[in-house]
């Protein structure tokens, strides 16, 4: 390649390169939080919250198998707990343990970066972990590119796509090939718009060459896979939102395929490989080290907590939410608490839509109560938080699994558990 060609390409080049991998922040070597106050004397309002829960958790449609707690925020004292330590399967309340790794490791500012390269008559859109990688975001990565090669006097290219940041897909431990591609999609570093496929990489690809003939460039053959070459020019770059902003995101919507990304960046980012085995050591790590909240009874396959095998205590689910409420940690964590679902908030998974907090039980609670939801055949989990009505935070984990009733039926009664901690189901 001449170097007048070279620097033709090089239209907007600049800022970090995909995949790059941050230094973890001082929070990830901060060593293991200070022990939890001992304080166990109950208030009335809270010794009515426990009393209500007492009742309300023998509920039938809970079946027999519930793993609860409710902590005051403020003292830490455990206000109510049933089997609390029990491990059972979480759901999605496992994206509360991912999330919090990703923030801790990466930090909230940071952003994924999906580039192209030029090299040997091939543009190669390099994926760098990006799941919310858009048409728009392509489309401009594609007219940058077009501007470089009319800059370059060069009117066709190869295309390929570049997804060597994380390894050959596998299942996870609990995961079966049902989930491909609905619940979930093979685990890449490259994709657009969320696309539901087998290969993302190359749908990506696919998108990325037709919007460069529209752009007047003419594309030879198909779209292969490769990896960039080391001497490949830079030709455009795009930086994803914060990270902070994608976590929120993926709580509200609860979207397994951002959630397994994150957790292959996060063991990237701790300097690992991007596999479900090192994703998950890395959020133990960061539980356990960091943080100090145990891990007694804790076993987790994947990021999004779809796998089967995964179990979590209704108590450690709990500790992980009381860190958004310390003031040494909010500033890295409060994320996860800004992304938790609303009560009756539309768009959300505790939206209207999807049937929650509409009993005359549960109504009251709409606006009052944010937590995370969690759906899988035999398992549904809500945790979270809401201001009591003695005005003080209460963090709260209900974890059900192996009830007979119907799904809709199980998610009422929680819903009615969350109101009694807020106090409005007096």
């Amino acid at each position: 390649m001449s170097p007048a060609v070279r620097r033709a390409l090089v239209v907007v080049a600049t800022g970090p390169i995909a995949g790059s991998i941050l230094a973890a922040p001082s929070a990830f070597a901060a060593g293991k939080a200070v022990p939890k106050s001992t304080v166990t004397e109950l208030d009335a309002a809270e010794q009515k919250i426990a009393d209500n829960l007492n009742t309300r958790s023998q509920d039938a449609r809970l079946g027999s198998t519930l793993s609860g707690v409710v902590i005051d925020a403020k003292s830490d004292k455990v206000v109510w707990g049933h089997d609390a330590t029990t491990a059972l399967m979480p759901a999605s309340n496992t994206k509360l343990a991912t999330s919090t790794a990703a923030l801790t490791v990466l930090g909230p500012d940071h952003r994924f970066t999906t580039k192209v390269v030029y090299g040997d008559g091939t543009l190669t859109l390099v994926g760098g972990g990006d799941r919310t990688l858009s048409t728009e975001d392509l489309d401009a990565l594609a007219k940058t590119a077009v501007a470089g090669l009319r800059n370059a006097g060069l009117s066709s290219v190869k295309v390929r796509v570049d997804d060597s940041l994380f390894p050959e897909p596998t299942l996870a431990g609990g995961w079966n090939t049902g989930y491909y591609p609905t619940e979930v999609a093979p685990v890449r570093a490259l994709v657009v718009d969320g696309h539901a496929v087998t290969d993302t990489s190359l749908d990506a690809g696919q998108a990325f060459a037709k919007l460069l003939a529209d752009g007047g460039v003419t594309v030879t053959g198909e779209v292969t896979r490769g990896v960039a070459g080391y001497a490949d020019v830079p030709v455009a770059q795009h930086r994803s939102e914060k990270l902070s902003a994608i976590v929120k995101h993926m709580l509200k919507v609860s979207d397994n395929n951002i959630a397994e990304t994150l957790l292959r960046m996060t063991a990237l980012g701790a300097g690992r490989p991007a596999t479900f085995e090192d994703g998950t050591a890395v959020v133990r790590e960061v539980l356990g080290h960091t943080y100090g909240v145990s891990l007694d009874n804790f076993g987790m396959y994947d990021g999004s907590g779809l796998s089967r095998s995964t179990r979590i205590p209704a108590r450690t689910l709990a500790d992980i939410l009381d860190l958004t409420t310390d003031p040494r940690y909010r500033r890295t964590l409060k994320y996860i608490a800004d992304g938790l679902p609303v009560a009756g908030e539309a768009g959300a998974t505790l939206g209207p839509e999807w049937g929650r907090f509409d009993t005359p039980d549960s109504q009251c609670a709409v606006g009052k109560v944010k937590a995370k939801t969690g759906t899988l055949t035999g398992a549904i989990a809500l945790s979270g938080m809401t201001k009591a009505q003695d005005g003080r935070w209460k963090i709260f984990s209900f974890v059900e699994n192996g009830s007979p009733a119907a799904p809709g039926d199980i998610k009422d009664a929680l819903d009615g558990l969350a109101a009694t901690v807020n106090g409005c189901w007096a």
